[in-house]
C-alpha cells in the first residue's frame, strides 16, 4: 500500500463546514472544531510557544494542537512569528482581527456562568481568571473607587487598576503596587467568585496579602456572578 501524505491544505480542505451563510454560523466554521477556542482564549493576553500552549491546555496531544493551530492560522485568527535574538524562538500569537474576539468570550463567559450545571471546582488557569474577571467586574460596585493591586501568580504577575468605574487588568511585574496578592489562579477565583475571606485564606497558607488589606478586600467584592438559571424540571 502506498502511503499519501496529508498536506495542511488538504486537511483544511476536508474541514466539515455548515454551508450557512447566517455569520452565526460562518462562526461556528471558524470557531467549532474542538479545543479551537480555547486555544485562541490562551492567546488573548499575548504570544505563546507551542509548548506553553500544550501546558496550559491539559488533555490536548501535540497532533491535535498541531492542526488547531494550522486551522487558526489559516482563517487569518493566528499567526506565527519568530522572536529577534537571543530568544530566537517561534510563538503563535492572535491577529488584530483575533484579539477581536474578546467580546465573544465575555458574552459565553456571562451566560455560562448561569448554567446550574456549572462545576466552579475544575482546573482555572491564569488566562482564565484575567479573562473572567474583565468579564464580570460591575462598574456601580467601583463607584468612587480608585485603587491599584497586583496579583503575583506561580510564573506570572498582573496590575489591577480601577478608576473612574473602569477596570484593567495588564501582565506585569507586581512587585511596585502598593497592595499584593500571591496565590493561584485557583485561589483567586476563590476569594473573587467563590466569597472565601482573604483572612480564611491567609489561614490556611493558600494565599499572602501585603498592604492594603482594604484596598484588597474592595478589589474582591467587585467581581459579583449573575444568578443562577432555573433547574430543568
Amino acid at each position: 500500500m502506498k502511503l499519501v501524505k496529508i498536506t495542511k491544505s488538504e486537511n483544511l480542505a476536508h474541514k466539515r463546514v455548515y454551508e450557512d451563510a447566517c455569520a452565526t454560523a460562518h462562526a461556528l466554521d471558524l470557531l467549532g472544531e474542538r479545543w479551537a477556542i480555547l486555544v485562541i482564549r490562551e492567546l488573548l493576553l499575548g504570544p505563546k510557544r507551542f509548548g506553553d500552549l500544550r501546558a496550559d491546555l491539559p488533555g490536548i496531544s501535540a497532533n491535535v494542537l498541531t492542526q488547531r493551530l494550522e486551522g487558526l492560522e489559516a482563517s487569518g485568527i493566528v499567526k506565527r512569528r519568530k522572536l529577534p535574538p537571543p530568544a530566537n524562538i517561534q510563538v503563535y500569537e492572535l491577529t488584530d482581527w483575533g484579539y477581536e474576539s474578546e467580546p465573544i468570550f465575555q458574552a459565553m463567559g456571562r451566560w455560562a456562568a448561569r448554567s446550574p450545571s456549572h462545576d466552579p471546582t475544575l482546573p482555572f488557569g491564569t488566562v482564565s481568571l484575567v479573562l473572567s474577571m474583565r468579564t464580570m467586574f460591575d462598574p456601580a460596585r467601583a463607584e468612587g473607587c480608585d485603587l491599584t493591586v497586583g496579583l503575583k501568580l506561580p510564573n506570572d504577575g498582573f496590575m489591577v487598576r480601577v478608576m473612574n468605574g473602569a477596570i484593567e487588568v495588564e501582565r506585569g511585574d507586581p512587585a511596585g503596587a502598593g497592595t499584593l496578592l500571591t496565590g493561584t489562579a485557583q485561589v483567586f477565583a476563590a476569594a473573587f467568585y467563590g466569597g472565601v475571606p482573604l483572612a480564611d485564606l491567609e489561614a490556611g497558607g493558600a494565599l499572602k496579602l501585603d498592604g492594603d488589606r482594604e484596598a484588597a478586600e474592595r478589589l474582591v467584592s467587585l467581581f459579583p456572578l449573575p444568578a443562577k438559571a432555573p433547574a430543568a424540571e
